[in-house]
Order: C-alpha cells, then sequence, then structure tokens
C-alpha cells in the first residue's frame, strides 16, 4: 500500500513539475512574440526599408508558425514530446541570436521564419500536452498556461526600452531571450515526457463533426490575426498618429500586455464560474468597446490607454477558452490541435500583414477599421458554432 501511495505521489510530483516548466516555457513564447512589435523601426533602419515592407517579418514568422503547428501537431502523436519541444527551443534561440545580425530584409524574413517555426512547434506541443497530462481537468490550467504566455509578452517591451537604454539598441534584448531559451531547453531534456492518449493512435471517432472543426479553425484566424495584429502595430499606431514620443510608446504597448496578462490571470478563477460562451461573448463585445475609445477620439492619449488596456483584458481569455471549449467538443489530438494552429497562424499571418498595407497609405486609424471588422466576424462565427451545438443537443 505504501509503495503504491509513493508512486502516486511521484507520478503528482512529476506532472507539476512538468506543467511548471510548460509555464516558464510559455513566458519565453511571451518575450519572443512581442519583442518584435517595439523593435520594428530599428530592423526596418537596419535593413534600410520601410514599414509597409518590414510587416513582411509579421507574415515570414506566422508562415514558420503555421508550418511548426501544423507538422509538430502531427509529430507530437508519433515522437516523444519533450526531445521535440527542446528542438523547438534551439530553433527559437537561434532565430533570436541572429536577428539583430542581419542588414537583408529576405534573409531576415527567413530567420523570422525559423523563429516561427520553433513557437509554432511549442505552443501546438504545450497546448496537446497539458490536456494529456490533466484530461477533462485543464480548463484552469489551460488559461493558467496563456497567462504565463502575456507574462512574456508584458516583459518583452521593457526588456526592449532597457536594453535601449543601457546599450543605444535592441540587440541586446534579443540575445539576452536567446540565452532564457536555451537554458530551458537543457531543463527540458532532463524532465520526463507524457504519452499520448490511447484515441490519438486511432482513427478519429465517428462522431467527430469536421464542419465545426474547421468553423472552429476559422474563429482562430480571426482571434489570433486581432491579437498579433495590435499588438505588434500599437506601438507605430502611437507614434504615428502623433499622441506619443518614441520613449513613451514602447510602454504602451507593455501596458497592453500587462492587461492581457493580468486579465489571463482573471480567468482562471472564472473558468471554473463561468460558461465558456459566456466568456468568450464577454471578451468580444469588450474588446469591441475598447477599439470605439480610437475611433471616437483618435487624439487622446487618455483614450489611447484605455483603449490600450482594454483591449488586452477583453481579448486575453479567447484563445484558451475557445481552446477549452473546442477539447469538450472534438479529440483534441495532435493532429486536430494543429489544424487549430494552423488557423491561428494563418491569422497571424495575414492581418498584420493587411495592416501594414494600408497603415502608411491610408493611415494608422485603418488599423483599428480592420481590427473591428475581423471580431465582429468572429462574434457572428461563435454564433454559428454554438446554434450548431444546439441542434445537436436537441
Amino acid at each position: 500500500m505504501q509503495t503504491q501511495s509513493g508512486t502516486l505521489r511521484r507520478l503528482i510530483n512529476g506532472s507539476l513539475s512538468v506543467t511548471g516548466f510548460y509555464f516558464l516555457a510559455y513566458i519565453a513564447l511571451g518575450l519572443v512574440g512581442a519583442s518584435l512589435g517595439p523593435t520594428l523601426p530599428e530592423l526596418a533602419s537596419q535593413t534600410g526599408t520601410q514599414l509597409d515592407q518590414i510587416s513582411l517579418l509579421f507574415t515570414a514568422r506566422s508562415l514558420g508558425y503555421l508550418l511548426g503547428a501544423f507538422g509538430g501537431g502531427r509529430l507530437y502523436d508519433r515522437l516523444p514530446a519533450h526531445p521535440l519541444m527542446a528542438v523547438a527551443l534551439v530553433f527559437m534561440a537561434a532565430g533570436m541570436t541572429v536577428v539583430p545580425l542581419v542588414p537583408l530584409l529576405g534573409v531576415l524574413a527567413f530567420t523570422l521564419l525559423l523563429i516561427g517555426l520553433g513557437q509554432g512547434m511549442l505552443d501546438v506541443g504545450g497546448n496537446t500536452l497539458l490536456v494529456w497530462i490533466h484530461g477533462k481537468r485543464v480548463g484552469p490550467l489551460m488559461n493558467g498556461l496563456h497567462f504565463f504566455f502575456g507574462v512574456g509578452a508584458f516583459l518583452a517591451p521593457i526588456v526592449v526600452a532597457q536594453m535601449v537604454v543601457i546599450t543605444g539598441g535592441t540587440a541586446a534584448a534579443y540575445w539576452l531571450i536567446a540565452l532564457l531559451i536555451i537554458l530551458l531547453a537543457l531543463w527540458l531534456l532532463r524532465l520526463p515526457g507524457p504519452r499520448p492518449p490511447a484515441h490519438t493512435s486511432r482513427a478519429a471517432p465517428p462522431s467527430l463533426d469536421h464542419r465545426l472543426v474547421w468553423l472552429i479553425v476559422l474563429f482562430f484566424v480571426l482571434y489570433v490575426g486581432a491579437e498579433v495584429g495590435f499588438g505588434g502595430w500599437i506601438f507605430s499606431y502611437a507614434l504615428e498618429s502623433g499622441v506619443m514620443r518614441e520613449s513613451i510608446a514602447a510602454y504602451i504597448t507593455s501596458a497592453f500586455w500587462a492587461a492581457f496578462a493580468f486579465s489571463r490571470l482573471l480567468s482562471i478563477p472564472a473558468a471554473v464560474r463561468l460558461r465558456p460562451a459566456t466568456i468568450l461573448f464577454l471578451n468580444l463585445f469588450g474588446a469591441l468597446g475598447s477599439l470605439a475609445f480610437f475611433l471616437i477620439w483618435p487624439e487622446s492619449r487618455l483614450a489611447l490607454w484605455v483603449g490600450a488596456l482594454g483591449f488586452g483584458m477583453s481579448i486575453a481569455a479567447i484563445f484558451p477558452t475557445m481552446l477549452s471549449l473546442a477539447a469538450k467538443w472534438v479529440p483534441l489530438t495532435g493532429r486536430i490541435t494543429g489544424y487549430f494552429f494552423l488557423g491561428a497562424n494563418l491569422g497571424g499571418m495575414s492581418l498584420p500583414w493587411l495592416i501594414g498595407q494600408f497603415f502608411e497609405g491610408v493611415g494608422p486609424q485603418s488599423m483599428i477599421w480592420i481590427l473591428l471588422i475581423d471580431l465582429l466576424l468572429a462574434a457572428l462565427l461563435l454564433g454559428a458554432m454554438l446554434e450548431i451545438k444546439s441542434k445537436q443537443q436537441r
């Protein structure tokens, strides 16, 4: 009996240590994801390009993210999980080391593609493996995982701003983040990885609603496009609209991610008390209301702060909540999770690029209108999915 109790205790402690590592890895993922926006002007200067051209970096990174998530989703069902995740971390660290050294836009875009490849493999792995470890109890932990992404994203602009003050450039910020990622990769190889559930080795069950799967994919296209688009362009928006100086604009990005992280922290107990659909609708309409501040008071610094904080608070819980809801609707194998991240990265690839095409020609306000239309479509899509589920349950 004591032997069985000791074995159970070791299993629980092992699960907690692995889950804790995933949380730390998501801080690194947030640092990498949010470091691009505040460094865009310097990268444009480094490559001798304009903002509409440098927006190609978002597309390249998201294309790599797409390949990493889609391919990684299948690989996690077949290969040892943690060595695969360590490879993803190495891709990210190598790319972050090279970024400040590249003077050509094409080579820099390829470097961002490799970073995105690692990000996609890490992201799909973290979400899938967390479900494998905790099963139906994953809801609050999924929100916790994405809270730590928000922590990293909040810290990234601060790290960039401080490195600029200390060193006069952004290169040191990239290298500091790369060092952290390498240390995580070395630690990960010492941790035992979870095994896939039994159903991942079999064909998808007959009850799988493929229509619902693809609607969820499309929802992730719209949501992640809004998150990456706002987080990546709010720094340039604050500068080009003339509302803020460069020394302060970096902190509006950090404020957005701080609100984002804090909201994901709040979403952990909210996931226990509220229905996922309720959380999703509240967040979507909160984000739409936050964008209204930019349209009604376009020259107000206060409105910019309120809108950025409100947008970060509102959209933060959407991704983990939809992923937890999807886990109830469909079997969350690595392959299906890969499809969801395929959609997420199509959004992260296309919407920031679209914003970049209108940003200088039409003006910074075009960013707000694009985000507004995007989130209205997401709300309509969520309503359609809930209607499908309602008809299935009748």
